[in-house]
């Protein structure tokens, strides 16, 4: 059968190929299966999605539909990079998140910060980003460098597949902890990862300057957002973003967490929810650390203007 209903969502043309081999009706199933994993990590954060239409390429949704139905929860908010007023999911329920997996909605990017408090980011986030071509066995390494500069400033976090090639790490927060004051503190927890080991890991936003090292992204703070646990990623064999306990991390590579093999693998648990530690204050030096390092963001883009002058100038 090719359509459905469940909890009065129509799912509709279920056996359509969704991507690399994967149909509507495994997002559908697996998403149905994890629902109770993956809602917690949604609730009140507004929402953006990754879809793939038939005969399109995929394309990352925030503004909601006009065909969105009435019982979608929503959340007005200015967007700073589209100058606009943007109204977003919040994605509470079993209902709205099978009403995305219809839409072919595969990727959950919810925001650092709950729709109901608008304090401060809930956690502090690196993502871990290899070279092209690398292994996983480098990432691993990397995430070792930021586990011992968190221990070192008496931080704990929790580690998970990015569904991609690399992992994200997750450092929970008490609230009323500032945009402004997380985001340099982000950047100073990377710069201290590095000064570890600035053979494997490197927080150079420039690709060209990262010399073939694991790419320490310290931009996910603020308004940002990053794939929630459990999210299906749109790579190759449907991986899915997995908690994984420190320990586990060098006997694990992403292609071990699918669609289809996590929903057996999590057994009844929620290792996302067992693994995270309790929030935590961020060290003033390292917030002060952080408000002397310059947004990467700012500086390549003046680094990438200044080479193209120069290049025009010997051309």
């Amino acid at each position: 059968m090719s359509d459905d209903e469940r909890d009065g969502v129509k799912l509709t043309n279920l056996d359509q190929p969704l991507f690399e081999g994967a149909t509507k009706r495994d997002l559908v199933d697996y998403l149905d299966a994890v629902a109770g994993h993956i809602l917690p990590v949604l609730e009140d954060r507004p929402l953006s999605v990754i879809r793939i239409l038939r005969g399109q390429g995929p394309f990352m949704q925030k503004n909601l539909p006009k065909y969105t139905p009435d019982w979608v929860k929503r959340h007005e908010m200015w967007a700073e990079t589209s100058k606009r007023q943007v109204s977003y999911a919040l994605c509470d329920d079993r209902r709205t998140l099978l009403w995305f997996a219809n839409q072919r909605a595969v990727e959950y990017h919810p925001t650092l910060m709950r729709a109901s408090d608008d304090t401060g980011p809930t956690h502090l986030v690196l993502d871990l980003d290899p070279p092209p071509g690398d292994d996983f066995a480098h990432v691993v390494k990397a995430a070792g460098l930021v586990r011992q500069a968190l221990a070192d400033c008496g931080l704990a976090g929790a580690v998970k597949t990015s569904g991609s090639k690399g992992v994200h790490i997750f450092v929970p927060l008490v609230p009323g902890q500032g945009f402004d004051d997380v985001a340099a503190a982000t950047r100073a927890l990377a710069a201290r990862a590095e000064a570890v080991d600035p053979s494997v890991a490197t927080t150079a936003y420039i690709v060209e300057d990262r010399e073939g090292k694991v790419y320490l992204d310290s931009t996910r703070a603020g308004g940002n957002t990053v794939a929630a646990a459990y999210s299906p990623r749109l790579r190759p064999g449907m991986p899915v973003s997995f908690p994984v306990a420190w320990d586990d991390l060098e006997n694990v590579v992403p292609a071990d967490f699918t669609v289809r093999t996590a929903p057996a693998l999590l057994d009844g648990k929620d290792p996302w929810a067992e693994v995270m530690p309790d929030p935590q204050a961020l060290p003033a030096d390292l917030v002060a650390q952080g408000h002397t390092i310059p947004v990467a963001r700012v500086v390549a883009m003046h680094e990438g203007k200044r080479r193209a002058r120069m290049r025009a100038q010997k051309g």
